[in-house]
């Protein structure tokens, strides 16, 4: 028999290191059905017949934002055979809220209490066995950061599948609430079991005057007649609204098991130096001038004092086997055009962009960093007052933070967002933020122009993305998405030190999804790109590729940019086949301009770009439309071919106009 078990928590309880701990990351990853946020599945190490699915972190199972849509839809349609509920040991008081509503859907459970070093740590403590036997479910102490209590956890969630054992208590109400959800439990009692509701939490549900229960177990007008006189009864008694009662039934009910099972003495040692950390973090005049600070530093070892001297070795190693390879069909009389396609084209393609793998790895080790010691939250938290000037809340940076790395998954991630306008115009946005995809293009540009002011370039052009989407929202806010953002609520976490296992897998499974791109979309890319610079319209293999027919297509485009100062029709071929995969940029004018290094390739662009020039192409690079993968995402997160085709056109025109601003301007300067 195959288990499969739902993994449940709130956001920065630890989820993820525990689902790494459990599983290995050997991960499938796909979307949960009907909707496009990406789910992770993984099978628990030496139990093949168990499978484990990270459900989104969730504060509630009211469905006022997709993840808590996701989580429940999952848990109630897909049936999972345990959930495994996370609960921050640190702040075991807010944890317990969802606790208690995933014990109302009357599944069986087992409760990891993460983060027991730290409890331990800080001189408190906390009664498991009591705390077990308030809740009626096995709860199992752990830190997941440092594997302890993982190989119990996993017997106890085990046994406990096979037992199909249920929670032992579901009735934690008292009063007035109790009176309103066990009268609505009687009255719905035959139509939820039917419909495979359980009858705790849909009573529960009805009584918040939840809308999708009333329509999944097909409530009657007679009943929601009944059932609102029954909630008005439980307002008018309480003086209070239905949310706020609910609420603090289950707050009165945690509050009694913490004062017979927590012994808190002071905060934790984590939430003490947080709380130091935060003064200077998140000050309100110097957090975010702090934020860039430290992104130009990552810049700097990223592609100047570590990244680039990497970069130089690896790309040796490319070069030796390249003249290896050449030596070998030379002396195997290859014939001209075989040669050509794999020295010319592949090698020459898809070896330029690996030499700048060195430079994703360093970069997503710190942003790894980063992310996991909870440093982005606070980013996001001072990013709230700014982005609601341009009409969106801090938590729509979270796709934008995202689309540092990716813009697919970043466009994904805004069905997060619980307000239809802000999703639409963080998709809009999101892909001014610089994804990796374009690091190798960064790379190739400054190593050939700004070699000395490699850090200042990338920080400005990050920076500029940022001002652009400022400046786009605020024109957005006042025409197409006219409204205001929704309120912002979000946990800052402790600051913690981020495992050695966490950060490793986040720079494998870059550097892993970097070499795909590069043997797959690169690969396929630098074929064609050399066969149409290779051959003419005739098919006759040319000497000369401006006689190819690459060349004619490129002068055709080339004049446009010439308002941004290159007419070069390589430039333009390379912005096209850049809409594959950004970093075909690269490969393109490497397999164009016939260079086989760094140095030659540098020497080149010189003669196609000056320095101004270059950092308009760096900024037309930078804003136009992101690539055929991140437009696919768009139309289907837009719902419409049409609003897609209009979202990259805007894209594209702003680079454009960006792009010739830095270039007319700055030579009123130079």
């Amino acid at each position: 028999m195959k288990y499969v078990f739902a993994l449940a928590g709130n956001q920065n309880s630890g989820k993820t290191t525990l689902y790494n701990a459990l599983t290995g990351s050997n991960q499938h990853v796909g979307n949960f059905p009907g909707v496009t946020i990406e789910k992770k599945e993984g099978q628990i190490k030496k139990h093949r017949d168990a499978s484990l699915v990270d459900l989104p972190g969730i504060y509630s199972l009211s469905p006022y934002t997709m993840e808590e849509v996701v989580t429940r839809d999952f848990i109630l349609k897909e049936h999972p055979d345990l959930i495994l509920n996370i609960v921050d040991a640190t702040n075991i008081e807010r944890n317990l809220y969802l606790t208690l509503q995933l014990m109302e859907l009357a599944i069986p459970m087992v409760i990891a209490l993460n983060m027991m070093d730290e409890v331990r740590a800080s001189g408190n403590s906390i009664d498991v066995k009591k705390l077990s036997e308030h809740l009626g479910v096995p709860v199992v102490p752990i830190s997941a950061s440092k594997e302890e209590g993982i190989p119990e956890l996993v017997d106890v969630a085990m046994k406990t599948a096979q037992e199909k054992r249920s929670p032992k208590k579901l009735d934690f109400c008292s009063g007035e609430v109790h009176k309103a959800i066990h009268s609505i439990s009687h009255l719905i009692e035959d139509q939820a079991k039917e419909n495979g509701y359980p009858v705790r939490f849909a009573a529960t549900k009805l009584v918040e005057g939840d809308e999708p229960t009333f329509k999944a177990i097909n409530v009657t007008e007679n009943q929601t007649h009944i059932i609102s006189h029954v909630v008005e009864e439980m307002e008018s008694a309480l003086n209070t609204d239905r949310e706020a009662a609910l609420a603090d039934m289950r707050y009165s009910y945690i509050e009694q098991v913490c004062l017979d099972t927590v012994i808190k003495k002071q905060e934790t040692k984590e939430q003490i130096r947080s709380e130091k950390i935060d003064r200077i973090l998140t000050h309100k005049y110097l957090g975010i001038p702090i934020f860039f600070g430290i992104m130009f530093f990552i810049f700097w070892v990223s592609f100047g004092a570590i990244g680039a001297p990497l970069q130089g070795y690896l790309e040796q190693l490319i070069g030796n086997f390249t003249d290896f390879v050449s030596k070998l069909m030379i002396a195997g009389n290859v014939s001209e055009w075989v040669y050509s396609l794999v020295i010319d084209g592949i090698f020459a393609g898809v070896g330029s962009v690996l030499s700048f793998l060195p430079l994703i790895v360093i970069l997503f080790f710190f942003l790894s960093l980063l992310e996991d010691s909870g440093y982005m939250a606070r980013v996001a938290f001072l990013m709230d007052k700014l982005l609601r000037k341009i009409g969106l809340s801090g938590r729509s940076f979270v796709p934008m933070l995202i689309g540092f790395g990716c813009s697919v998954p970043a466009i994904m991630a805004t069905r997060t967002l619980s307000s239809e306008r802000d999703r639409k115009m963080t998709i809009v946005l999101t892909p001014f933020m610089s994804c990796s995809a374009k690091l190798p293009i960064y790379g190739m540009i400054t190593m050939a122009f700004f070699p000395e002011n490699a850090a200042l370039v990338m920080i400005a052009l990050y920076i500029m993305g940022i001002v652009v989407a400022i400046l786009s929202g605020l024109i957005l806010k006042s025409t197409i998405f006219k409204g205001e953002p929704v309120p912002f609520v979000m946990e800052l976490p402790a600051y913690r030190v981020p495992s050695k296992r966490s950060v490793l897998l986040h720079m494998w499974e870059k550097a892993k999804d970097f070499m795909q791109r590069a043997f797959t979309v690169i690969f396929l890319g630098t074929i064609i790109i050399w066969f149409l610079q290779s051959f003419d319209w005739s098919f006759n293999m040319v000497d000369d590729s401006t006689h190819s027919m690459l060349a004619t297509i490129g002068s055709l485009i080339a004049p446009l940019f010439i308002p941004l100062g290159f007419n070069d029709w390589r430039a333009s071929t390379a912005l096209i086949t850049g809409l594959t995969a950004k970093e075909a940029v690269v490969s393109t004018l490497t397999v164009l301009t016939g260079t086989t290094t760094d140095a030659q390739l540098s020497a080149t662009l010189s003669t196609m770009f000056t320095p101004l020039s270059a950092f308009a192409f760096l900024t037309f690079t930078l804003l136009y439309m992101p690539c055929i993968a991140a437009f696919a995402a768009t139309t289907k997160e837009l719902g419409s071919m049409k609003y897609a085709v209009l979202t990259a056109l805007y894209q594209t025109l702003t680079a454009f106009i960006v792009g010739m601003l830095v270039y007319q301007i700055g030579n009123l300067f130079i």
